[in-house]
């Protein structure tokens, strides 16, 4: 078979990458090698498009044990000789073409992540985007999703313990599904990405490859045509069950001494695993592909090399305690097989039936290495024009406050998730502390460590539409503010980074302003970025996906006695609102889906007030000043008031006189803004604390035994909005 630029185009390849890899190795590469290359140098796998931008953001420091990019997720320190391992990741194209496998491989993966450095997971997480949810697709995709997440996680037997989930149009054709794990371990006894030792033995162990998965990598770096669905069979099938003995399997083995480096097969496979194991350790491998275990016979080569069949690991052992890692993996059922050994000549050379089938260079293929690396052109967004366009006094106030309020407690994007939450098992392994009294980030306990986490995931992807850098600077504020009202101090920040094609300026545009407020939010937070994933090609014939870059953080709370939430405690506290309301109703849900405005700036926001803000209210916490705190996000003031009062069935009384607009100071989603109640026996105190902090605040109101009143005005009891609010959703679905 003759190898062309054609062919290499078939592979997603250009041309001139075709020219750059025969310069690398010296000739013409054969089909195996070529089919290498194309999973290794596609966008998934080398990050060729973004590497520039992510080298921007902030990568150590604070807690900081291993920077980011050096091993499979970000490890920091959680004190008392331990560390926390997180990481997100999405799995988008593949949940658009088989909802379910899409979804629950996508957990899988993310957790392997995890235990592959020798943590144990403790926590899982999810953030969704879908269409409009009354679109029989939207409903099927959703179905398919939730119940692969659940299904993976629940018999993988670690608990969903947060999320978010929007709809919005964008998303009807390319939704997005990023999960993100938690884990944790003893810091010293991390296991490294890496191979070493000329003569170790290389091990594959885990289940058996098949056909499953081929070319996934380079699946996941193209925009969703009407073709795609002909490219099912790059979807991966899980087995969590299978997962969970491979989890117990390399945890115990790691507790051996007989593991110098492990990674496990994600994108592109054992090629990926090989390549980047041996590129870090400056070494090189043979791998004897009929040693691979096969579900599927007859398989080639090429096939072999980028199945992305789940549930598999890469380990290099110290020679001579191979027998040690077969019984292990003997006693949990599990395949292992001894496929190669280490070199020291930097080459990978890759045998099947006798035949040398392909020869590459390591560090050619890798990010960082040899693979190509980008800087696209970018311009503004021709829409900006609409949005500067937008005027406020142009939208006629709200008349009707009880009305409109009906109406946005209705809101999918507002509403109750319940359908969602009550098929994942929250409660697996017993580490969740904050099930049954909710918080603004879920509290997980870190059993043996002393410590508790608050973990979240965060963004508003209207807002980084309408303004990317202040956008994504809102999208870090926002998880650092959940997990400070929920009583913990953030350490750190994964990222996934969902965006349309890079090639097209403008989304290019959307990415480079995101990653750089990102950046400087992370900087005033101290959260450096451990780590996570670029989606590009979010995209199908009606355009790109709004920029979506999805923020996992995470928090420690030295003590859980800190623990804070979010729900109205006792009849006669005080309702305390902190930060100032302005006159702004920019991007907000009322705006886009009660007046049906597209395009409108970002909320209002300011970095140096938000961070001043959040460290007072970890003062008061710590001070024991306050009975709970929410922040206040989408939906606006009314929304917030609305979902402190439903876990207690306690409604509220408000007094209020204000300047600005109604529907600003009741739906406006203006930024750095927290509703706290305060017990009476406290609120000297506390506005003493305030005034001294110089911090804007405003007594609104007190709690009710659950009736409703706004200047008098008497409304429904609490539990008859927490019906609308709880079954909004399932309507639609029912």
């Amino acid at each position: 078979m003759e190898i062309t630029a054609k062919t290499a185009q078939q592979l997603r390849l250009t041309e001139e990458e075709f020219e750059l890899i025969k310069q690398k190795l010296g000739r013409t590469p054969n089909f195996t090698e070529l089919c290498a290359f194309s999973a290794m140098w596609s966008e998934h796998c080398s990050y060729k498009n973004s590497i520039k931008w992510l080298k921007t953001l902030p990568r150590s420091g604070g807690r900081m044990l291993v920077a980011a990019g050096e091993e499979n997720a970000g490890l920091m320190d959680m004190g008392n000789g331990f560390g926390v391992v997180f990481k997100i990741e999405s799995h988008n194209h593949p949940s658009a073409l088989e909802p379910f496998q899409g979804a629950a491989t996508g957990v899988g993966g993310i957790q392997r992540d995890i235990f592959t450095m020798g943590a144990r997971p403790i926590a899982s997480l999810n953030s969704l985007r879908f269409g409009n949810l009354q679109d029989k697709k939207t409903q099927r995709l959703l179905n398919g999703v939730v119940h692969g997440i659940g299904h993976y996680g629940n018999c993988f037997g670690v608990p969903t313990v947060a999320g978010e989930i929007y709809f919005e149009d964008c998303y009807h054709t390319n939704p997005l599904v990023n999960a993100m794990s938690v884990g944790i371990m003893q810091a010293d006894k991390m296991i490294s990405a890496t191979a070493q030792g000329e003569g170790n033995p290389v091990f594959f162990v885990g289940s058996a490859t098949g056909k499953d998965g081929i070319g996934g990598a380079s699946f996941a770096s193209a925009d969703i045509t009407n073709e795609s669905a002909q490219e099912l069979p790059a979807v991966q099938v899980g087995d969590p069950f299978q997962e969970k003995k491979l989890l117990e399997a390399c945890l115990e083995l790691i507790n051996t001494n007989a593991i110098v480096g492990m990674q496990d097969m994600g994108a592109a496979g054992i090629i990926c695993s090989t390549a980047e194991m041996s590129a870090k350790g400056e070494v090189g491998m043979k791998i004897y592909l009929d040693n691979v275990p096969t579900r599927q016979k007859n398989m080639k080569a090429w096939e072999l090399l980028l199945s992305e069949s789940q549930e598999r690991m890469l380990i290099v052992v110290k020679k001579g305690m191979e027998k040690q890692v077969l019984d292990i993996f003997e006693k949990w059922d599990l395949s292992s097989s001894n496929i190669g050994e280490v070199t020291n000549d930097g080459i990978l050379n890759f045998y099947l039936d006798g035949n040398l089938e392909a020869s590459l260079p390591a560090n050619e293929l890798v990010l960082g290495g040899g693979a190509p690396q980008y800087t696209r052109e970018y311009s503004e967004p021709k829409y900006f024009e609409k949005i500067k366009e937008f005027n406020i006094d142009t939208i006629e106030d709200v008349n009707d406050l009880k009305a409109i309020t009906e109406q946005l407690i209705q809101i999918p994007n507002i509403a109750s998730k319940r359908w969602i939450y009550n098929q994942y098992d929250s409660m697996v392994g017993t580490a969740n502390a904050s099930t049954n009294a909710p918080s603004d980030a879920a509290i997980i306990l870190a059993k043996g460590t002393g410590k508790a986490l608050a973990v979240t995931v965060d963004c508003n992807s209207r807002y980084v539409f309408a303004n990317p850098f202040v956008g994504a600077m809102i999208a870090v504020a926002e998880a650092a503010r959940n997990i400070v009202c929920s009583g913990g101090e953030p350490i750190g920040v994964t990222n996934c980074l969902n965006f349309g094609n890079p090639y097209d300026p403008e989304v290019y545009y959307q990415f480079v302003k995101a990653v750089t407020g990102m950046g400087d939010a992370c900087r005033k937070f101290n959260t450096p970025v451990t780590g996570g994933n670029v989606s590009f090609y979010n995209q199908s014939p009606e355009g790109a996906v709004y920029p979506t870059p999805t923020i996992g953080m995470v928090g420690i709370l030295d003590n859980i006695d800190n623990k804070m939430t979010l729900s109205f405690k006792s009849e006669g506290d005080i309702i305390v609102l902190i930060g100032e309301q302005k006159n702004d109703i920019a991007s907000s849900e009322y705006l886009h889906k009660i007046k049906k405005i597209e395009y409108s700036d970002v909320p209002y926001f300011d970095l140096d007030e938000e961070f001043k803000i959040q460290q007072f209210i970890a003062l008061i916490i710590n001070k024991k000043l306050i009975q709970s705190a929410h922040d206040i996000s989408e939906g606006g003031l009314i929304i917030t008031l609305m979902e402190k009062g439903f876990y207690n069935n306690l409604g509220f009384s408000i007094s209020y006189n204000t300047t600005i607009r109604k529907d600003a100071y009741w739906f406006g989603e203006a930024q750095s803004r927290v509703v706290v109640t305060v017990a009476n026996s406290n609120y000297e105190s506390f506005k003493t604390f305030i005034t001294k902090a110089n911090i804007p605040f405003t007594q609104i109101g007190t709690v009710t035994a659950g009736e409703i009143e706004i200047n008098n005005d008497k409304w429904d009891n609490i539990l008859v909005w927490k019906e609308k609010y709880d079954t909004a959703i399932e309507k639609h679905l029912n």
